[in-house]
């Protein structure tokens, strides 16, 4: 059987995850406000009949937002995803997916209960073969229709409220620039205005594990129709490299002979066409992005803004992040000091963690320095160099955890901009996630960092966690505790002894000054009490 014609019967057989699944983008659905599919096994909604989970009201975080975002009841994606659905699959045990029909990310099986580990490695570490196959798949998602998911073409309103359905299909890789595009796309709010300082995946705490759910779908999808069980997404090692050294023909493309702002035609990524790039277009239209090709991919690297991103970013920047102790802080936006997910994703000096918006640091000089597709937000992800980007930075994360070790309670429950409260779901993801979820080791999730691997725990070990996590947020307690224990037993000791001291000095009859060794035997102790 062909990769094209085994990629195409998987993509049948299988669901995914994404926008907005096909079996909901109807004007049924969008009227009842219901988005819970069938599962195929059973042909029950959310495969309730074989107890995979079931059609419920979606439960939104009541917990305040921070002041970036003045209005309300204006854009679509406010509390994620109830202007479109109240109710969709909740799936129980292991399960996922829009329909209960998939495992979490980690399980695998007929009844997702075997624990998976696969491992990233670094694209250089890739023989060639792996990493041919890695290119060839890219290409394959670029070409291969998404049978699941739909893209919205129109906001809510100009669906009628859901009475006029405005959808289109996109191949399996557009689907995930999309995403990346409405995640991060102003609010339009009517005529020509609208508002900038909107990003349900940038610019806040949401950053770090929006884009590892981000990276575990694509990855997910490119499994599902190459049929390869076992891929996963290479990393770039991006420290301290002098140029962009994954930019030829034999990895992510060259550049042009003639025109340096294009990629080599030696390169099948020359033919790719880019979408959601123009959103000043689509602003002044008060439109969304409808995936229409826009051109080609643009890509001069090092012939940036030197004055804001001089360099691609060093490993002694990199060490001085991970050694922020707090994950965020103060504004919890681009303006936030001292904070950890604030200095990685650029915003913040990665020499001084303070915030520096004339400057583009660590991620964000990445993407500056890349200097086409990749430096505009909305649609940077039409570069393929993105999702290498992406995963060592979602390395670099999970360095940061392992290494501090926080608690759930570290990220912020409430008054993060917009969307990136711990108990905000993710827009535009469904089935839904909540930013919190995936503040946890990546090894909870599946996967591991070749560069990063440890030990792997045993079950004894992997039950006492949870465990040893309870102790940690108490330690201070504890140690509290056992000092004034400590402090009271010395006081009571030396109270008693005093007292057998001075009882001891005060009669000749209990306590002889001297004693004879052979009449030891024979003493016997009287008290006075």
């Amino acid at each position: 059987m062909s990769l094209f014609a085994m990629g195409f019967l998987l993509v049948i057989l299988q669901p995914s995850t994404g926008q907005f699944p096909r079996a909901c983008a109807n004007t049924q659905s969008l009227l009842r406000k219901e988005c819970c599919p069938t599962w195929d096994g059973d042909g029950s909604p959310c495969g309730e009949l074989s107890s995979r989970g079931s059609c419920q009201n979606i439960l939104l975080s009541q917990t305040p937002l921070g002041p970036q975002f003045p209005f309300s009841g204006v854009d679509d994606r406010e509390d994620w995803p109830s202007v479109f659905y109240n109710r969709t699959c909740k799936c129980e045990g292991n399960f996922m997916g829009f329909n209960c029909g998939e495992c979490k990310f980690g399980f695998s099986g007929i009844n997702c209960t075997e624990r998976q580990l696969r491992m990233r490695r670094n694209i250089f570490q890739l023989t060639t073969s792996e990493k041919d196959k890695f290119l060839a798949y890219l290409n394959f998602a670029k070409n291969t229709p998404s049978q699941d998911y739909v893209i919205a073409i129109g906001t809510y309103t100009q669906m009628n409220n859901g009475s006029n359905p405005m959808f289109r299909n996109i191949n399996v890789y557009d689907l995930f620039v999309w995403m990346h595009y409405y995640a991060s796309r102003d609010t339009l709010l009517g005529g020509s205005n609208v508002w900038r300082d909107i990003d349900f995946a940038h610019e806040a705490p949401g950053f770090l594990p929006w884009h590892r759910v981000f990276l575990l779908m694509w990855e997910r999808e490119i499994q599902k129709i190459t049929g390869d069980e076992n891929f996963t997404i290479p990393y770039w090692d991006w420290r301290d490299a002098k140029n962009c050294v994954i930019c030829t023909d034999e990895y992510m493309g060259g550049r042009h002979p003639t025109n340096p702002n294009i990629l080599s035609p030696a390169s099948f990524f020359s033919s790719w066409q880019v979408i959601c790039t123009r959103s000043e277009e689509y602003n002044s239209q008060q439109a969304l992005c409808n995936a229409t090709g826009e051109g080609p991919i643009l890509r001069n690297p090092g012939n940036n803004d030197k004055s804001r991103t001089p360099r691609l970013p060093s490993s002694a920047e990199v060490e001085f992040c991970l050694s922020l102790t707090q994950y965020e802080s103060g504004s919890m936006d681009k303006m936030a000091n001292y904070s950890f997910r604030n200095t990685l994703e650029g915003f913040a000096d990665p020499r001084t963690a303070i915030s520096n918006t004339s400057q583009s640091g660590l991620h964000n000089a990445l993407h500056i320095y890349m200097n086409g597709s990749m430096s505009q937000v909305q649609g940077s992800a039409n570069d393929p160099i993105f999702v290498l980007h992406h995963a060592f930075v979602d390395s670099i994360f999970e360095q940061w955890l392992r290494r501090h070790r926080p608690m759930l309670e570290v990220y912020p429950a409430a008054n993060a901009p917009i969307g990136h409260n711990r108990e905000n779901y993710m827009v535009p993801f469904i089935p839904l996630y909540r930013n919190g979820e995936f503040f946890k080791s990546s090894r909870e999730l599946g996967y591991d960092y070749e560069y990063l691997q440890e030990p792997a725990l045993d079950s004894f070990q992997e039950f006492l966690i949870p465990y040893l996590r309870q102790a940690r947020q108490i330690w201070a307690w504890l140690v509290g505790a056992a000092v004034i224990g400590g402090i009271v037993t010395a006081v009571l000791t030396g109270l008693i002894l005093a007292c057998r001291k001075k009882r001891r000095g005060t009669s000749s009859e209990i306590q002889p000054l001297l004693i004879e060794s052979e009449d030891y035997n024979n003493i016997s102790y009287q008290s006075n009490f």
